[in-house]
């Protein structure tokens, strides 16, 4: 879901000369960081020239990927952008951006698509809810472990609301007592 100002509008950062960056939905300065913290949480938004009034998004969003790729988050790898500098000039360069809009429009749907399968996967396999309880027991005792960890080990530790769940991990806990003495064996 995409944030707009209140009239539906993006909203509207503003550059000065001095490089300052003004929020007008907000009526405070902020940085590049924000900027991309804003895209992250599906804000819409343009970036004008204070002066000129010329829309400068594409320069602002271009610098922050310049930013985060100098500071060692590589995400473009040196072939792509080869690749990507090769096509300025060239006939298919017209065709790019609606390309590479696509093909990330397809990531994303993709993505949403795979985590709702594994969401609805998990949701019905008993070995999930196996695995499940696991993770909360081991989230337990690796919290019991950190210094004040008796509070936050009894929040992580699921409290059974009925006697099948209890039995259930009872039966949890015995699998795991026999597969640790099995290690130790194995070991010996």
């Amino acid at each position: 879901m995409t944030r707009r100002a209140n009239d539906g509008s993006p909203i509207v950062i503003k550059k000065y000369a001095n490089r300052r960056l003004y929020n007008t939905g907000t009526s405070s300065y902020i940085t590049l960081e924000d900027i991309a913290d804003m895209v992250r949480e599906g804000v819409d938004f343009q970036v004008l020239d204070a002066k000129s009034g010329e829309d400068i998004t594409h320069q602002i969003l271009t610098q922050i990927i310049m930013d985060q790729e100098s500071q060692g988050d590589h995400i473009l790898p040196v072939g792509f952008l080869r690749d990507l500098i090769s096509m300025y000039g060239n006939s298919m360069q017209t065709l790019l951006p609606g390309y590479l809009e696509a093909s990330m429009a397809s990531f994303h749907k993709n993505r949403d698509e795979l985590a709702e399968a594994f969401t609805k996967g998990m949701a019905g396999n008993p070995l999930a809810k196996i695995a499940e309880t696991n993770m909360a027991m081991m989230r337990a005792a690796t919290e019991a472990f950190m210094p004040g960890g008796t509070k936050a080990a009894s929040a992580a530790t699921p409290s059974p609301s009925n006697k099948a769940e209890q039995s259930e991990l009872s039966a949890l806990r015995e699998q795991m007592a026999a597969m640790q003495k099995k290690l130790d064996d194995l070991a010996k």
